[in-house]
């Protein structure tokens, strides 16, 4: 069975795909937040939930499934949520950046990039 690319025709569409919704109302997904299945599409599922799960099969960022889907943001935001709340998929956002002082110096990392380019 060959899958047809999700519609990303009229905003009337769109609105259909999201259920008249213009916002996420939970968990606020950011653009990195990675994004990986749970579960295997279910029979029935909308075309675009069914697209999401085989997309995050491995981890991938929010953006990363927005430009595979062809969907704006805030769509995409709305269909994570409803796989989210559904047990679908799990979220993990990044973790904060190390303290600077936790960094390894730049002299060091300068030295590593000459090392690499003389390779």
């Amino acid at each position: 069975m060959t899958r047809r690319p999700v519609d990303t025709g009229s905003p009337d569409r769109l609105y259909t795909v999201t259920g008249g919704r213009s916002e996420a109302d939970g968990l606020v997904f950011d653009l990195v937040t990675l994004v990986v299945s749970e579960r295997e599409p279910a029979p029935g599922m909308p075309s675009e939930h069914v697209r999401i799960l085989e997309l995050c099969r491995h981890p991938a960022a929010v953006v990363e499934i927005a430009a595979h889907l062809g969907l704006p943001i805030t769509v995409v935001r709305i269909l994570l949520e409803d796989l989210l709340s559904a047990g679908s998929i799990t979220a993990r956002r990044p973790r904060a950046a190390a303290a600077v002082a936790e960094l390894p110096e730049s002299e060091l990392l300068l030295g590593v990039l000459h090392g690499l380019r003389n390779i």
